[in-house]
């Protein structure tokens, strides 16, 4: 193939972004349906071809379809939303309290995707200085598998709010293993337009055009054209 048979259309492009702008974090949204047996296989396939240091692929997937299992990991959940809650005081820990911030029953598949921190062996290309990039790996696996999820009309929650050790317990999981991302997939009812926290007035999105820095910390782009770029994507995002 030569360079111009590998581009993308414009409508392959377009199609791209629209994953990435439409991508959501869902919780609340979840349908009952059964997601396809090729469908689910595809979103594997896709978290599988993520990019990772030396090549060591440090990923499995743990498919959870278990009432019971889901049952536990849920139960553990509520523990730990509850400590979570003690964080704010007054409206903010109302607010928190009234986030719905998991789907783990709601879903018809739960996905554990786990880190084999010794796969490669000891000595791993690209990790002799920054022992964590096998973890950077794993979640490129999972950054992977969300966009996939969403061309696929499929929604994605990441449930954070849980004990590792816990969740490595219910897991069976091997100590070396870390599970990095425990994830409720399905399909929904919509797609909202904004994340639901910056709906709901947790927080907003950060202005990108004050997160970009010019070849050193907090100094201004030298490129001004770059920079009114930025700014005009700004006004138009949310």
């Amino acid at each position: 193939m030569t360079d111009h048979d590998q581009s993308f259309t414009e409508a392959q492009r377009e199609g791209l972004y629209r994953a990435i702008f439409e991508r959501r974090d869902v919780r609340s949204q979840f349908l009952p349906d059964a997601i396809p047996d090729e469908v689910l296989a595809r979103l594997l396939e896709a978290a599988h071809h993520a990019p990772s240091v030396g090549f060591m692929q440090p990923w499995d997937f743990i498919v959870i379809d278990s009432v019971d299992v889901r049952q536990r990991v849920l139960d553990s959940f509520n523990e730990e939303n509850g400590r979570a809650a003690t964080n704010y005081q007054g409206e903010r820990k109302e607010r928190y309290q009234s986030l719905k911030l998991q789907g783990i029953l709601d879903s018809p598949i739960n996905l554990c995707i786990t880190c084999d921190r010794s796969r490669g062996g000891p000595n791993v290309l690209g990790r002799n200085s920054i022992v964590e990039m096998d973890l950077f790996s794993t979640c490129l696996a999972v950054q992977n598998l969300w966009l996939a999820a969403r061309a696929e009309n499929i929604g994605v929650g990441w449930v954070s709010i849980l004990s590792q050790e816990r969740l490595s317990e219910i897991l069976q999981l091997p100590e070396h293993v870390y599970p990095l991302a425990y994830l409720c997939l399905g399909y929904v009812s919509e797609f909202l337009d904004q994340p639901e926290l910056q709906a709901k007035g947790w927080r907003s999105r950060l202005p990108l055009e004050e997160l970009v820095h010019g070849n050193r910390w907090a100094r201004p782009l030298e490129n001004p054209d770059l920079a009114q770029q930025l700014k005009d994507r700004g006004k138009h995002s949310g």
